[in-house]
């Protein structure tokens, strides 16, 4: 990769959504606060939000993903901070320029990560959001983010923002090489079943292009891995709240499919760039024990992309590119 851009330095700012710094309720708590405060993430009245989030939902609900933390946290700390950490490592090493990561929530933010780039003297930075599918609940509360940290920067650097890539070939070839590998060393499932984080239905109808990026990398692997519609599926999980959110719902996917006569399944999570809880724990666990008491024989979750070769050339090849 060229180094200078125009004559100036340029460097690669990695953003992910961010994580708790420990395992416990407290810091659950605060992750989460910061998290569920932003309104591209839960856009209801503060008035009516605020007190419910505060008086209600944190308290119940941060001491049992504390718990769920703590099943899959690493020697070296959260799953979703370890692999982010080993990509910004790996992709500098590639490309031979600055790379460092920001978090939308939590540390090192996303103005720790501008500060750290500027520091290094990088005068032109390329913001990849790890999102490979658009969400304003996501890839824009980035943007947001870096147009909040900018305000606190004296001289702001030329930006580059990768929206999304979903449709990308070298992410669908990525994807595909991770389910390969996969059935090169477990054997072939008679299903594969592609699970995305949800979002509420409401956005979607709001105008959120999200399900239709879904939609599209779910078919262009199919192609990739030549799958027909019987082979392969996606569905949605994570579901937060009492309101409908994306359909179908992955929980209840996995409890009809041994149902369906699918007794052997893959699984694998698309829009997550590195696993965490909502992989680690939401699939390769829960999941698989939804799926095998429903009468399922043999579960292979797929990680995720996380810090492998083929992943850092794929990040290599957008920057490049934009």
């Amino acid at each position: 990769m060229e180094v200078m851009q125009n004559n100036q330095k340029q460097g690669v700012l990695l953003v992910n959504l961010g994580t708790p710094s420990e395992p416990t309720a407290s810091a659950v708590k605060r992750f989460l606060s910061q998290f569920l405060h932003d309104q591209r993430v839960v856009d209801m009245s503060r008035w009516i939000w605020c007190p419910l989030l505060h008086g209600v939902i944190l308290p119940l609900r941060a001491p049992k993903v504390a718990k769920l933390y703590q099943s899959v946290w690493m020697e070296e700390g959260s799953p979703l901070m370890v692999y982010s950490k080993r990509q910004v490592q790996a992709l500098e090493q590639y490309l031979g320029t600055p790379v460092e990561l920001g978090m939308t929530y939590g540390s090192p933010s996303l103005l720790e990560g501008i500060n750290a780039l500027l520091d290094r003297g990088v005068e032109e930075i390329v913001v990849l959001p790890l999102y490979p599918q658009y969400s304003g609940t996501t890839t824009a509360a980035v943007f947001d983010g870096l147009a909040k940290a900018m305000k606190r920067i004296p001289v702001t650097p030329n930006l580059r923002f990768i929206r999304d890539y979903h449709n990308h070939p070298a992410y669908i070839r990525s994807l595909a090489s991770k389910v390969r590998d996969s059935w090169q060393r477990n054997g072939q499932g008679e299903y594969l079943l592609c699970s995305y984080h949800g979002i509420p239905k409401r956005y979607a109808d709001n105008g959120d292009i999200y399900p239709q990026h879904c939609q599209k990398t779910t078919e262009l692997l199919a192609q990739e891995l030549g799958l027909n519609s019987d082979q392969i599926g996606m569905t949605y999980q994570s579901i937060f709240g009492r309101e409908e959110w994306l359909q179908p719902y992955t929980d209840k996917t996995l409890e009809a499919l041994p149902s369906r006569g699918i007794k052997k399944l893959d699984i694998i999570t698309p829009a997550f760039s590195v696993d965490c809880l909502e992989t680690l724990e939401e699939i390769a666990e829960q999941g698989k024990e939804t799926f095998m008491h429903a009468g399922g024989e043999a579960f292979t979750y797929i990680e995720c992309l996380n810090d492998s070769a083929i992943h850092i050339e794929m990040m290599a090849s957008l920057i490049k590119r934009c």
